[in-house]
């Protein structure tokens, strides 16, 4: 079957395998793929699906590699199609506010060159200066400007995908409105390659802002924070990026970037305001935190930028793994107080280290949990307070996952939240679209039945 591939873009290097075998979430099954190939177009794509449906081989697509949840591990016996080598800004129509990007435009890079004309692409995963619009939107990923832009769901007008038999198909609209038959754009968004390869995106642009203010709140701790998340929401303004970060996240941001958060406070909430009225809007958060026992700090331009990337570095350098996972729980805004104290508890119940970051203005959450690297008798109470979190999380009517995808590493999660009756739904969708289950097996949502297996039930 490799040897059917287009000439000059497949490799079996063991170090190309290696490299491609993971991304940057925990690794629960290592697999190295039988080979890379790295698309340059779409018809190299196509020629790819069409191979390895004739041959019955599952493929896993891949961009730059950043994601948290297992999205892109290999798995036994797959391809691992890179699609980083497509990544040409096809058009930028300031008119239409619009682009048409391939799927391995790196976020920033499309932001660069949309600022020329006095906009932005929204979706600002922390990620994104490496991240790749195509991951991004294979994850429907978040960020920071999420409280006021949304995800990339919101972004995202029309996409060209290659379906698994190597159809080329076109959804949506260049329109920001539409509503000719059924979302499929919405759809394949956050789908995490199990229904298509997304070789093709149109997206919306925003205006970039006239203007931005950044409030810094320090306060004594991560519960006094979370309150004035809502209190900001009680005022009625609308912040561009509300993230909140605890004392250990901002000691550990002080040993690795030389910054001096910790001795600032016990918690941060960091808040920017955009456009016009930033200084207006600034000045009621300003007076709001401080009613509440914040010490504000309205930060000069330099400073801000210092913050936001500071924020942007708050997971730290480590990747995930059996010593130390990140998770990416969402719960509605009411609960956030409620859920850090619950968090809170069960790191000490189970003896396990937290930090918490926080996407604070859509109650979307990254608590990490860790033990030390040698404490391998602890691994089992690190799990354990996983599952705890997560359970703890949905009976908050949250969910398991606000931005990174299920990936591979919470599929054993899914049921906990959705019916049985929802997941072989959506089963009986992934058949529709990959009937031999080629697409990023394993990933994003159990495997259920086959569908010989469900046909078989359903005559029976």
């Amino acid at each position: 079957m490799v040897r059917s591939l287009p000439a000059g873009i497949v490799s079996t290097d063991p170090t190309d395998l290696a490299a491609s075998a993971v991304d940057q979430g925990p690794v629960l099954d290592h697999r190295l793929p039988i080979a890379v190939v790295r698309a340059q177009s779409v018809e190299d794509v196509q020629a790819v699906m069409r191979a390895a449906h004739v041959a019955g081989v599952p493929v896993v697509c891949r961009g730059a590699g950043t994601g948290v949840s297992g999205g892109a591990h290999a798995t036994e016996g797959c391809l691992v199609l890179n699609l980083q080598g497509m990544d040409r800004i096809l058009e930028i129509h300031p008119e239409d506010e619009i682009a048409r990007v391939e799927p391995g435009v790196v976020n920033s890079d499309l932001n660069a060159a949309v600022a020329e004309y006095g906009l932005m692409y929204a979706p600002d995963p922390a990620s994104y200066r490496l991240s790749t619009i195509g991951g991004n939107i294979a994850t429907n990923a978040g960020g920071l400007r999420c409280a006021k832009y949304g995800v990339t769901r919101e972004s995202v007008l029309a996409l060209d995908v290659v379906l698994a038999d190597g159809t080329l198909i076109h959804t949506g609209h260049r329109t920001f409105k539409g509503v000719a038959g059924y979302d499929l754009t919405g759809l394949f968004v956050g789908s995490e390659g199990t229904l298509g390869v997304v070789v093709g995106a149109t997206v919306r642009l925003r205006y970039l802002p006239a203007a931005v203010e950044t409030v810094a709140a320090f306060f004594p701790d991560v519960a006094a924070a979370a309150a004035g998340v809502l209190a900001v929401g009680r005022a009625r303004v609308q912040p561009a990026i509300m993230e909140l970060l605890d004392g250990n996240t901002m000691a550990q941001l002080d040993m690795e970037q030389g910054s001096n958060l910790r001795s600032r406070g016990g918690a941060l909430l960091l808040i920017q305001t955009d456009g016009y009225a930033a200084g207006v809007e600034a000045g009621i958060i300003s007076e709001v935190l401080t009613g509440l026992g914040g010490d504000i700090k309205a930060a000069d331009a330099e400073e801000a930028v210092r913050l936001v990337d500071l924020r942007r570095h708050s997971r730290g350098a480590e990747v995930d793994d059996d010593f130390r996972v990140g998770e990416d729980v969402a719960v509605p805004r009411s609960q956030l107080v409620h859920y850090i104290h619950q968090l809170q508890g069960i790191a000490e119940r189970h003896g396990v280290g937290l930090k918490v970051v926080a996407h604070a203005g859509d109650g979307n959450l990254h608590p990490t949990f860790w033990v030390g690297p040698g404490d391998v008798a602890k691994v089992p109470a690190l799990n354990a307070a996983l599952d705890e979190s997560i359970d703890v999380g949905l009976a908050l009517d949250g969910t398991i996952t606000g931005e990174h995808g299920v990936g591979q590493y919470k599929v054993r999660w899914l049921g906990r939240e959705q019916s049985e009756e929802v997941l072989e739904l959506q089963r009986r969708l992934k058949d529709v679209f990959d009937p031999q289950r080629l697409l990023n097996p394993g990933k994003a949502l159990p495997e259920g039945r086959t569908r010989q297996q469900a046909v078989a039930s359903d005559v029976g």
